[in-house]
């Protein structure tokens, strides 16, 4: 038997559809409505309700006995949640960071959540920790200790530092469309043809993918970024070769910028991107025109997270690449209908680390090299 029973008037149930028919709520509000709708029904069981809206039993009882106790209007109540404290301090969480971005312990590939929190343990004064408060702090950082391609500052020398203060400088400074700022990349896509064909998605059924794939190939995709204008380019090549870094830098000045003075690009120190690559494709006399319209800006070795391009790689692997996709014209024509929804967004990075901040946060870097004098 049901402990909190809803029964709904006329007018609560009318407001009820309202809130689950128009989409202007948000996500958690419409499926309290729908939760107390269904449950007025009397056709749904808890189970049938928390299969149907992908929701816990716990969610379901808690919103009843709101809706008995307190009425409709605290039911669906919205207001963002305060939140748990943090169970990190600063440093603390600092010790996490350096702790999960050093070798594993021997005999071990790579950290676990379960392994980090003994090691926080005995080297703070924490008692306890939880798996999950250590998966929060690692996924605010962009840290994943069981994948091998991971987000790590690299040996913070006077190179490193110098670097970064110059990329810092650079990013500062207001937006100048004689002297645009482009970060640029690259990424691999492997291209995977599905053995058989999947299920698509039915009230009530989840979609269904065969786990077996056959692989397809490997394509290269190049990404310029200008979170000035909110402007991304995207360029699928078989390699990533000189030539295809040479062709790539010829358009950017030629057909991307064409009335600029010069092109500052921000890259990193990849062996094809340098001057060299123009020169081993196009004749000296053409090199040398495109490169008086470039200037080439590298971040410190290990140090992707200072270049933009990077962040909008993960945007379009999230966003649209994140499936399987069976060759190189798809791949194209994917990439070209999220590229122009973005631009037309004029989607961009609110970049709001500086060099004051670094010295801030890296003081103790910045001290070893004082010292070192």
């Amino acid at each position: 038997m049901i402990k909190y029973k809803v029964v709904l008037s006329a007018s609560e149930q009318l407001e009820l559809e309202q809130i689950t028919s128009q989409g202007k709520h948000s996500a958690r509000k419409i499926k309290r409505a729908q939760i107390l709708l269904m449950s007025h029904a009397e056709m749904y069981t808890d189970e049938d309700i928390a299969e149907l809206l992908s929701i816990s039993l716990s969610t379901i009882h808690r919103t009843r006995r709101y809706f008995v106790e307190y009425g409709l209007s605290e039911a669906i109540h919205d207001d963002p949640r305060s939140g748990q404290p943090r169970k990190l301090d600063g440093n603390q969480e600092a010790l996490l960071i350096a702790v999960t971005c050093s070798e594993p312990p021997k005999g071990r590939s790579r950290w676990t959540l379960s392994m980090l929190g003994d090691q926080l343990i005995s080297l703070t004064e924490l008692e306890t920790i939880s798996p999950e408060t250590i998966r929060q702090r690692l996924k605010e950082n962009d840290l994943k200790p069981w994948q091998k391609k991971m987000w790590c500052i690299g040996k913070l020398d006077a190179a490193y530092i110098a670097r970064m203060e110059h990329i810092l400088d650079l990013y500062a400074e207001p937006a100048d469309s004689k002297r645009p700022v482009i970060n640029f990349d690259e990424a691999g896509k492997q291209l995977v043809e599905h053995v058989n064909e999947p299920k698509p998605m039915k009230p009530g059924t989840i979609a269904k993918e065969d786990y077996e794939y056959q692989r397809a190939g490997m394509a290269n995709i190049f990404m310029c970024f200008d979170r000035h204008r909110g402007w991304r380019k995207t360029k699928v090549t078989q390699q990533k070769t000189a030539v295809d870094f040479a062709e790539c830098m010829r358009e950017l000045v030629d057909q991307d910028y064409p009335d600029a003075d010069v092109v500052r690009v921000v890259l990193d120190n990849f062996t094809t991107h340098h001057e060299a690559s123009l020169y081993k494709t196009f004749s000296p006399e053409e090199a040398r025109r495109i490169l008086r319209r470039l200037e080439f800006h590298y971040t410190p070795k290990h140090a992707s997270w200072l270049n933009m391009a990077e962040i909008e790689i993960g945007n379009m692997n999230q966003q649209c690449l994140d499936r399987r996709i069976a060759n190189e014209d798809k791949l194209v024509e994917e990439l070209a209908f999220w590229e122009k929804q973005r631009n037309e967004e004029k989607a961009s990075i609110q970049w709001m680390f500086n060099v004051e901040k670094a010295r801030e946060k890296l003081h103790k870097a910045y001290a070893k090299l004082t010292c070192q004098n």
